[in-house]
């Protein structure tokens, strides 16, 4: 079997537990005005390789991974796009060396497409972007109905979540959706934290290098105190279900800018 790869990086520290092995999979349905990754959008874009090309990447930094309690993150693109390869990769490391295993999702997905992956997987990063429906579509050119819809999926599995939200000022960033977006994430289980990334324009040059129009040109990265507002309002919501007794979120709850 083989899947469509971007790229690697070997010291990888903000996907997941410990240091990781990061592979960035080719091919995402969403276009999200903020991407730092256009580039990985075209499906027959990237190279392809074999789940032994990727073992054999990954094993001579096997220590670093072993030693921090790291373990081998899948991200994008979207790497549910490519279960099958995922899911095999995973396996077969897991079965050599024992490692954490990680998806980074954007949950466009069908559940039963990602049902084995899932089965090989200790921890999803869920990036849950917009909840209001029209908002969300203007955002990514999708709605966010698959999305939602395989989150409660991930919850009725119990499986392990880090929910992530880019907070984009004037797109992501009002009252009524940081709310509704806490109230959802109240009603998961087994979300063990909330990762609030804020905006930025690091991937600019990927969007001129490709020729595209980047869409929000213009909008400015959040400040401190505005990240600490979103906070704020996301943990109240969450809370606030909590109180209600609606949810079964870890007692170690943690959020992250």
């Amino acid at each position: 079997m083989k899947g469509r790869i971007h790229s690697i990086d070997t010291f990888g520290t903000v996907d997941g537990p410990g240091i990781r092995f990061v592979l960035f999979m080719q091919g995402c349905a969403l276009q999200c005005g903020f991407c730092h990754n256009p580039d990985t959008w075209d499906t027959a874009g990237g190279r392809q390789v074999s789940v032994e090309d990727i073992i054999a990447e990954l094993e001579p930094y096997l220590p670093y991974y072993e030693r921090s309690g790291g373990g081998i993150t899948v991200t994008g693109g979207e790497p549910t796009l490519q279960a099958p390869f995922i899911a095999q990769l995973f396996h077969e490391i897991k079965s050599r060396f024992g490692l954490h295993t990680t998806i980074d999702s954007s949950g466009f997905c069908d559940p039963e497409h990602a049902k084995a992956l899932l089965d090989v997987t200790d921890l999803v990063l869920l990036d849950l972007k917009q909840m209001n429906r029209s908002k969300h579509e203007a955002l990514t050119s999708q709605p966010n109905d698959r999305i939602l819809r395989f989150a409660r999926y991930l919850s009725e599995r119990g499986q392990k979540l880090w929910i992530r939200h880019v907070l984009v000022p004037g797109i992501t960033d009002s009252y009524e959706d940081l709310h509704a977006l806490g109230r959802f994430i109240g009603g998961l289980n087994g979300v063990d934290k909330i990762e609030l990334l804020p905006y930025h324009r690091m991937g600019v040059y990927k969007w001129q290098q490709l020729n595209k129009t980047y869409p929000l040109e213009g909008v400015p990265t959040p400040s401190e105190r505005e990240v600490e507002r979103a906070q704020r309002i996301i943990m109240e919501a969450v809370q606030a279900e909590a109180a209600a007794g609606i949810i079964n979120t870890s007692d170690s709850l943690t959020q992250v800018n």
